[in-house]
């Protein structure tokens, strides 16, 4: 009877009455927990909790706990926002690119730095043979000797009427054999005055020189859309083809050597030379068979055909060394077939 009895009353009791010593242990945990980790909250939220005690009569201790395991939930979302080192939760692929990509700026580093060294070097070794000078320098020269070129040197002439033969991709590659022209004049230490004729605005021609080449309207050339035969006087012209009968001895000052502007790839025979015949003008072709010989190759190719700023490098070449073999040695390309003939003992 008295067991029943103790029993009925046991059983009579609140659930949480039982459990409080249990659950007062999880609420000093929880309280060192949230004041190590979050302090401002965990004295917040004790305040919080004896308020909420007060008015529910003692059962608000239960909110009170689930309120602050909630604010322990809602600071650490994932077991990477913990206050552990960062290092321990990146994986090993990550490290090892990054591992990589340190070996790959330092070879970057010591790379510049060999070729920087190199470099200095090699100004060592040159600053007795020729005088350095800046970018800035050597710019202004450049733009002197050509500026003297056009006052009495001699002119070459690009006849740009004839580029309507061409397919689009031909003019393309004629817009960069002008670039390189231009490029190799430059350089050169007795330039010749360039001077583009048939240049006439829209054409095709004209939209690819401007689209290619870079800086082009700042060119030290002369442009214009009329024939080379209105531009200048014709006993002054000579109209450089391949296929001339006269060859071609000196380079004179006074004289517009002519080519045409041309890239033929479909191989239109003697267009230029049948050109220059109808309007009465002088032609010539360069020495190459007179200097050179066919050499022996896999693919038996031999032509004397080059492009105009193959033709310019010979002509520059030999207005400054007067040496027609060295001429064609600089300005005619192993792949054409020819190479210098062997000086006779």
């Amino acid at each position: 009877m008295h067991q029943a009895a103790a029993s009925r009353r046991n059983k009579s009791q609140p659930r949480h009455s039982r459990q409080e010593p249990r659950h007062g242990a999880r609420m000093t945990l929880a309280e060192r927990d949230v004041e190590e980790s979050h302090p401002a909250v965990g004295a917040d939220g004790e305040k919080e909790c004896e308020a909420t005690w007060q008015e529910d009569g003692g059962d608000g201790e239960s909110i009170c706990e689930s309120f602050r395991l909630l604010q322990i939930d809602a600071g650490c979302d994932s077991p990477k926002d913990l206050p552990v080192r960062k290092e321990k939760w990146c994986s090993r692929n990550v490290w090892r690119k990054h591992r990589h990509w340190e070996r790959t700026v330092t070879a970057k580093k010591e790379k510049r730095k060999q070729e920087k060294e190199r470099r200095r070097a090699n100004r060592a070794e040159d600053k007795g043979a020729a005088p350095q000078h800046s970018k800035r320098t050597a710019k202004a020269m450049s733009r002197e000797r050509l500026l003297a070129a056009r006052e009495a040197g001699p002119r070459l002439c690009v006849d740009l009427s004839v580029s309507s033969h061409m397919t689009e991709k031909e003019t393309s590659r004629l817009a960069a054999q002008i670039r390189r022209l231009y490029g190799s004049n430059k350089k050169a230490e007795k330039p010749f005055w360039i001077c583009l004729s048939g240049f006439v605005p829209g054409s095709r021609i004209y939209e690819e020189c401007f689209r290619m080449n870079d800086g082009f309207s700042r060119y030290l050339v002369d442009t214009a859309p009329e024939s080379y035969l209105d531009l200048f006087p014709l006993e002054t012209i000579v109209y450089l083809t391949p296929d001339s009968e006269n060859v071609l001895q000196e380079v004179h000052p006074h004289k517009v050597y002519v080519l045409g502007g041309l890239v033929d790839e479909s191989i239109q025979k003697k267009l230029s030379w049948r050109e220059a015949r109808e309007r009465s003008v002088q032609t010539a072709r360069l020495p190459i068979a007179e200097h050179m010989v066919k050499s022996a190759n896999t693919k038996n190719y031999h032509s004397e055909t080059l492009a105009i700023n193959q033709v310019f490098d010979v002509l520059v070449t030999y207005y400054e060394t007067r040496s027609w073999p060295e001429a064609l040695k600089a300005g005619v390309p192993p792949g054409k077939g020819y190479v210098l003939r062997e000086p006779a003992e």
